[in-house]
């Protein structure tokens, strides 16, 4: 055990775990919900779906965009801070929502105060907390758990938003969901650093912010990690976003959406344990290209078969397994490669990849619908970009990155 991890008292592995979790759960539950207020908010506002998906394809970019910063203020700072400024902007986003008026509201509202918020309370955050605060042995096994937990909250408030909706309306709903995000702000609490050991969280030479990313930037094996890990956001986000709104398209009801993005939760949860299981047992990269290419598979047969409540049944339980499955190998070949020192701002950086992806994935997909009337091209694109993640992650080499000049030193 770290000495961080020996000098935090009431603060066990497994109440850091636990806690980590409910953070993971309550971070990404609302969040995940937003594409069941696509058709909602646009009938009664008057908008087009290029609209609503431009503010949360803002909000993706936004994410990623300020994930690297805020993983380097809570590498060096410790957690706590970033989750309770998150929280607020996260809250704040989530009412700005339910008032917005005019198109500019909603995008600064659902795009740059929720895409802010997430930054500083998505589960990247709080796995690399997990990555400075728990055993070594814990590590891989956490980072899937956590993503775990962050899955469990999209099938929880999928049906609570559902039910909400109908039984109040969208406007409480996202109301409602604003106070549960500030539950945030006690929970992390178990996640503080004490400031005296924030110095030995590193198992890695010591280095300034500049030298961390020189050295994953030049970095072969990094680049190709976080250039498959675009597509990742990209085909996650989309289905998130616009598979609801697709369905009602080919003749189901909105309840089918719900439970069918439920399902993905409630499944990834047994593919992202297993995940993190995997990654101490055979080769990250072959986990990642097995994710990638049976994603896709799963959308060529799903998009060619009639769309019918138990066929979406299926995709959903089929995709969930390969869902944020992704993150504990990719979290795990990050601690592997550069230590633990950075992880939270490398993570993180490697994630404004996934979101540039998945703002192209949300965007795309309202424009493209807009101007063909379908889903097909955008779900076509979905499949290949799955193909290429596969390809790119098998030459990925696991083991830490050479650093002759720490080694002589030592």
């Amino acid at each position: 055990m770290s000495e961080a991890a020996r000098t935090l008292g009431w603060r066990t592995p497994l109440i850091i775990l636990i806690c980590g979790c409910l953070l993971a759960l309550i971070g990404f539950g609302p969040r995940s919900t937003l594409g069941l207020f696509l058709s909602p908010i646009t009938q009664e506002k008057g908008w087009g779906r290029d609209v609503y998906a431009f503010a949360l394809a803002l909000q993706m970019l936004l994410w990623g965009a300020a994930q690297p910063f805020v993983g380097g203020i809570a590498d060096k700072f410790g957690a706590v801070r970033v989750m309770w400024i998150g929280a607020v902007l996260y809250a704040l986003g989530l009412t700005g929502m339910a008032y917005a008026t005019s198109q500019g509201a909603l995008i600064v509202s659902a795009g740059f105060l929720i895409g802010f918020g997430l930054a500083g309370t998505s589960f990247t955050v709080v796995i690399g907390a997990f990555g400075k605060l728990l055993p070594a042995n814990w590590r891989s096994i956490s980072f899937g758990i956590g993503t775990a937990a962050s899955s469990f909250g999209q099938f929880l408030f999928s049906p609570l938003a559902v039910g909400l909706n109908q039984s109040l309306n969208w406007h409480y709903t996202l109301l409602i969901f604003a106070v549960i995000v500030l539950a945030i702000m006690p929970l992390s609490l178990a996640l503080a650093l004490p400031r005296d050991a924030q110095a030995n969280t590193t198992d890695g030479p010591v280095q300034s912010v500049k030298e961390a990313l020189r050295e994953a930037l030049s970095h072969r094996s990094y680049v190709l990690l976080i250039l498959g890990y675009f597509t990742c956001g990209f085909q996650v986000f989309f289905i998130t976003v616009h598979l609801p709104a697709y369905l009602v398209d080919r003749g189901l009801g909105v309840d089918i959406g719900a439970w069918t993005i439920g399902l993905i939760g409630l499944f990834n949860i047994i593919g992202s344990i297993s995940a993190g299981y995997l990654g101490d047992k055979m080769p990250k990269r072959y986990i990642l290209a097995a994710i990638y290419f049976l994603r896709s598979l799963a959308i060529v047969v799903f998009i060619l078969v009639p769309a019918t409540p138990l066929t979406s049944m299926i995709f959903g339980a089929t995709i969930g397994l390969l869902w944020l499955s992704t993150i504990p190998p990719t979290q795990a070949l990050v601690a592997l490669m550069f230590g633990t020192r950075w992880l939270t701002m490398l993570a993180g950086l490697a994630f404004f990849s996934h979101q540039v992806g998945g703002f192209l994935g949300v965007w795309l997909g309202g424009i493209l619908y807009e101007r063909t009337g379908s889903y097909d091209v955008i779900w076509y694109l979905t499949i290949l970009l799955g193909f290429f993640a596969a390809a790119v992650n098998l030459p990925i080499v696991e083991k830490p990155v050479a650093r002759p000049v720490a080694a002589s030193a030592a």
